[in-house]
């Protein structure tokens, strides 16, 4: 399978056999335009202006923006509600969580995941290959807590999203605060806006990639 990084909280996941999904697109609201692309269905978190520009996305998607549990062409999905805040939603309301199964490897991405990490979430989370979760604080989860969820799900992969980037106007915190909690040996930084994974690539080890939105 293959994840493409589209800037702030926004992937395409892609099936071999082609199927794909959006998740999150945003709006030039963030400080930067996302970039047209196209998809067999498309994800929402929830209703704020950085993760539901559907109209952003090519062709005839699938808009998945509730709880629910799906087959896209043999692309097992689930929405999991979940909240934008610690004190279950009364700030900034709810967050769906949505899992892929593609080509074999379970994929999370977090959303705007603001909760405090329980053992209830995690159990209804794992197992997780790769973790796609939010680490710049403020709106969601902190460096801290995000180092949490990681510690209890153990992923293969860690790809951070919803931080501050070059030319991102939010008032949220930059990656590194998040990458100095782990070794210097577990984190690779790839020049590209995506990676291709399979199977066989986990070794039982925790990696974080660091993709570079083009």
């Amino acid at each position: 399978m293959k994840i493409e990084y589209l800037g702030h909280s926004s992937f395409k996941l892609t099936e071999s056999t082609g199927t794909s999904v959006v998740c999150d697109p945003y709006d030039s609201s963030v400080g930067y335009e996302m970039d047209k692309v196209s998809a067999d269905a498309v994800t929402v978190s929830h209703g704020h202006f950085d993760h539901n520009n559907i109209s952003a996305i090519e062709g005839k998607p699938i808009v998945l923006d509730r709880e629910c549990r799906c087959d896209l062409h043999g692309v097992e999905i689930d929405a999991i509600k979940s909240f934008h805040d610690g004190q279950r939603g009364k700030q900034r309301g709810e967050n769906l969580i949505f899992k892929f199964r593609m080509d074999g490897i379970d994929v999370c991405h977090l959303g705007d995941l603001g909760e405090d990490c329980s053992s209830e979430l995690i159990d209804l989370l794992l197992p997780v290959n790769v973790l796609l979760i939010p680490v710049g604080g403020t709106y969601t989860i902190d460096a801290e807590m995000a180092k949490e969820y990681v510690d209890r799900i153990m992923p293969d992969v860690v790809i951070p999203m919803h931080y501050k980037s070059k030319d991102c106007k939010l008032d949220i915190s930059k990656i590194d605060d998040f990458i100095g909690l782990f070794e210097a040996e577990s984190i690779e930084e790839i020049d590209s806006n995506e990676i291709e994974l399979m199977r066989n690539d986990f070794d039982g080890e925790t990696k974080v990639v660091i993709l570079r939105r083009e």
